[in-house]
């Protein structure tokens, strides 16, 4: 099962207000796993970068200025995404930008429901916690050094780590049987389960001890169904 984790820096908060998109970092993910092949770049956004964008992602106007518009690079982002499912944190707010910017140029919009949103996971299985990606990764005790500021592709690559662990953890690695995902599909409604709790099956037969103890529960109940 291929999946595209995604994350996008811009302008502002709002492409209704003019902001645009000016990076855009993609990871691979094989049954979970990253391959190693990424998708990064950096994108003119034909406008200024304002200073408080400029803060929290350190890229600036000028740094900008050599690198394509949008148009130059759609075809490209397009083909590496591919039909596969996305995975973002705060799926609307990328999905908003990245539309706008089709729309631009008469392109489809990725549909919501392409989009796994991690933070709405978290917001599930963690309710009432933060559910940042800085919150997460602490959470999961993933190395956040490489995050000295906001980055489309590192970003990514923490998420896929995020990501991995709201599944389940590194466990997700295997299948319920055992048997690597590498060697066996795992369908969308594999992932449904592994959202829901699970157990592990018992791996032992009870003991003479909890056998009597349960015997002697069943004796004490007055009318019990079970006794022989």
């Amino acid at each position: 099962m291929r999946e595209i984790v995604l994350d996008t820096e811009t302008t502002g908060l709002d492409p209704a207000e003019g902001h645009r998109v000016i990076e855009i970092g993609c990871v691979e993910l094989i049954n979970y796993l990253p391959t190693g092949r990424v998708y990064h770049t950096y994108v003119n956004p034909e406008r200024d970068v304002p200073a408080e964008a400029s803060a929290i992602s350190g890229i600036k106007t000028d740094f900008l200025k050599p690198f394509p518009i949008f148009s130059k690079i759609v075809d490209e982002f397009l083909s590496f995404l591919g039909d596969d499912q996305l995975v973002i944190h705060n799926a609307p707010f990328d999905l908003k930008f990245l539309n706008a910017e089709f729309e631009r140029l008469n392109r489809p919009h990725l549909p919501s429901h392409r989009a796994t949103d991690t933070l709405k996971i978290a917001r599930s299985k963690f309710p009432g916690s933060p559910a940042s990606l800085d919150a997460l990764c602490r959470r999961f005790q993933i190395d956040l050094s490489s995050r000295t500021k906001h980055g489309a592709l590192v970003d990514s690559e923490l998420l896929a780590k995020v990501y991995l662990e709201l599944l389940g953890g590194r466990q997700t690695a295997f299948s319920f049987s055992g048997v690597p995902v590498q060697t066996k599909a795992v369908t969308r409604d594999d992932l449904k389960n592994i959202l829901r709790t699970h157990k592990e099956a018992r791996l032992h037969e009870p003991t003479v001890e909890e056998l009597n103890a349960h015997s002697e529960l069943v004796d004490s109940i007055e009318g019990s169904l079970w006794k022989k």
